[in-house]
C-alpha cells in the first residue's frame, strides 16, 4: 500500500497520533506480533480511564466512539450522537497533549443507515480542522457496511476512502457480520452461521477494491465467529485460523508484500489463547467493550450497598454527601476501568512499546 504525503505528516505538536505516526503504529504492530486495545468510551469519565491505563503501562492505543456514545454524551438535552462524537474527541485531544503516549481516536460501527447523518459530519469536521492546519479530529473511522453484499459495502467504502486518504484518515471496513449486539449496530443473535465468518474470496475482493484508492490506508475486521457482549466459556466458537487462509489468499494473488491490518471485534470474554494466535496472523487492533463497561460498574454497585445509608436520605436523615456525591463512585468507576484497558494491554502485549515522540 502507498503512503501519500499528507498536510500534518511530519508535524508533530500533540500526542493524539498525526497521519504518519498512526501508520508507524499499526505497522510496529504489524510486524511485532502484538496489537492495540481499542476502547470504547462514552463520557469523559470513561474516556480518561483508558488513557489513565496507556499512560501508566506506556502503551499506545486507540479510543473510540460509537453512535450510541456520542449520542449519549451529547446529554439527554441534545441526544445529538455528532455534537456528543466531537465533545468527545476534543476532550481526548486536549488530555492526551499532557500524556507521552500515542492515542488514536476512531469511530466505531457506523452502519450504512448513519454514513449520512454521523460519518460525513465528522469527517467535514475533520477537513475544516485540516485545513486550518490542525490534526483531523479522528484519526480513522470505521465503515461498517457488513449488511449488505460485498460488493455494495466496497462501493459505499472506496468512496470514503478517497475522501478521507485526502485528510490523512484510515478507514476500517468490516466483510461478514459479528454476532451479538453492540449500541444496536452490529450482527444478530440468530445470524446463519456462515455470515459469520469471513471467506478468502471476500478478503481478495475487499483488498482488489480497496487498493484501487491510491495511498490509501485500512483496517479489515474480518470476522471468524466473533460476536459482541459478554458469554459464558465455551459458548463462542472462533475460527483464528480463517484470518491466516486470508492473509495467504492476497499474499497469493496480489504478491508478498500484500496484507490487511486485522481488527477483531467482540474482544471481550475472549480466551487469551485465540487473542494469541490472532495476532500472529496480523491483528493489530482489538475492540474491548462489553468488559470495560462491567468494570467501570461494578465498583460503583459496589458503593451503593456499602453506602447504602450514607446515599439514601432513609428515615428522614440527610444522608451522607461524601458518598452520594458523583465524584465518590465515578472516580472508583473510572479506575477500575483502568485496571480492566490494563489487562487488555498486557493481553496484546502492547505493554511499554510505545512510538514515544516518532
Amino acid at each position: 500500500m502507498n503512503r501519500p504525503h499528507h498536510p500534518q505528516e511530519g508535524r508533530r505538536t500533540m500526542p493524539v497520533a498525526d497521519y504518519a505516526t498512526y501508520v508507524k503504529m499499526l505497522d510496529n504492530a504489524y510486524q511485532n506480533n502484538f496489537a492495540y486495545p481499542a476502547i470504547n468510551v462514552s463520557s469523559m469519565v470513561t474516556a480518561n480511564a483508558a488513557l489513565k491505563a496507556f499512560a501508566d503501562l506506556k502503551s499506545d492505543g486507540i479510543i473510540q466512539v460509537s453512535t450510541g456514545g456520542g449520542k449519549f454524551a451529547s446529554g439527554l438535552v441534545n441526544g445529538d450522537m455528532v455534537m456528543g462524537a466531537i465533545s468527545l474527541a476534543e476532550h481526548i485531544h486536549r488530555v492526551a497533549a499532557k500524556l507521552d503516549v500515542n492515542v488514536a481516536i476512531h469511530t466505531d460501527h457506523c452502519q450504512p443507515g448513519n454514513v449520512d447523518d454521523f460519518l460525513i459530519p465528522l469527517i467535514e469536521e475533520s477537513e475544516r480542522r485540516v485545513a486550518e492546519g490542525k490534526l483531523p479530529l479522528y484519526q480513522s473511522h470505521m465503515l461498517d457496511a457488513s449488511i449488505l453484499p460485498v460488493k455494495e459495502n466496497m462501493d459505499l467504502a472506496v468512496p470514503l476512502l478517497e475522501r478521507m486518504t485526502k485528510i490523512g484518515q484510515i478507514l476500517e471496513v468490516e466483510a461478514g457480520v459479528v454476532g451479538g449486539e453492540e449500541d444496536g449496530a452490529a450482527g444478530s443473535d440468530d445470524m446463519p452461521d456462515e455470515m459469520l465468518y469471513t471467506t478468502p474470496e471476500d478478503m481478495v475482493y475487499v483488498y482488489e477494491r480497496l487498493s484501487e484508492v491510491e495511498g490509501g490506508r485500512y483496517m479489515f475486521a474480518a470476522t471468524f465467529g466473533n460476536v459482541h457482549g459478554a458469554y459464558k466459556p465455551g459458548a463462542v466458537k472462533l475460527k483464528p485460523g480463517i484470518l491466516k487462509e486470508g492473509q495467504d489468499a492476497i499474499k497469493a494473488k496480489f504478491g508478498e508484500d500484500a496484507y490487511f491490518w486485522l481488527v477483531f471485534h467482540g474482544g471481550s470474554g475472549s480466551e487469551k489463547h485465540e487473542i494469541e494466535e490472532t495476532l500472529g496472523y496480523g491483528v493489530v487492533k482489538m475492540n474491548v467493550d462489553t468488559d470495560c463497561q462491567y468494570a467501570f460498574t461494578r465498583p460503583v454497585a459496589a458503593h451503593m450497598f456499602q453506602n447504602y445509608d450514607g446515599v439514601l436520605k432513609i428515615d428522614g436523615e440527610v444522608g451522607a454527601k461524601k458518598t452520594y456525591d458523583p465524584r465518590a463512585y465515578l472516580k472508583k468507576g473510572e479506575e477500575a476501568m483502568a485496571e480492566r484497558v490494563k489487562e487488555a494491554c498486557e493481553d496484546l502485549h502492547a505493554v511499554g512499546k510505545t512510538l514515544g515522540s516518532a
